[in-house]
């Protein structure tokens, strides 16, 4: 698990591509505004949401796996309730062994769980305990 903010500020600095896990279509939801916010800073929002069609000029995917394997992914940001980050880590687990790439895994506040984190160690996935990307950002950059 990643706690130190030397850590989180690299992981930040050096990330070009989010998948955002629940990124929801409604402009009044929190993830809706922390996609905004990251695309504003520069980076790719790719929302994962079956029930969005795009969001912010990105194609929204039913799941991570679905996303196309050339599509280099820094960071899997889950914007879910806790019950269901252990899918999300699982998911990011898929997608590792299927384009071998090993984004982290980064759960926004009172997102994470112990089989989440549990699962992200087995398949050496970095994971990111309920912080907000955007507080960090701006902790770190502004």
């Amino acid at each position: 698990m990643i706690s130190d903010n030397k850590d989180i500020q690299k992981i930040l600095k050096e990330a070009t591509t989010v998948a955002m896990i629940g990124c929801s279509p409604n402009e009044y939801r929190t993830s809706n505004y922390a996609a905004k916010f990251l695309q504003d800073k520069g980076y790719r929002v790719i929302p994962v949401n079956p029930v969005a069609g795009e969001i912010y000029g990105e194609k929204s995917y039913d799941k991570l796996t679905d996303i196309p394997s050339d599509i280099q992914i820094d960071i899997v940001n889950v914007f879910r309730n806790s019950e269901f980050s252990a899918k999300a880590a699982q998911d990011t687990a898929d997608w590792k062994k299927q384009t071998g790439q090993a984004p982290v895994v980064w759960t926004q506040l009172d997102v994470s769980s112990f089989e989440a984190e549990k699962i992200a160690e087995e398949n050496e996935l970095p994971y990111i305990k309920n912080r907000c990307i955007m507080v960090e950002w701006d902790r770190n950059f502004k």
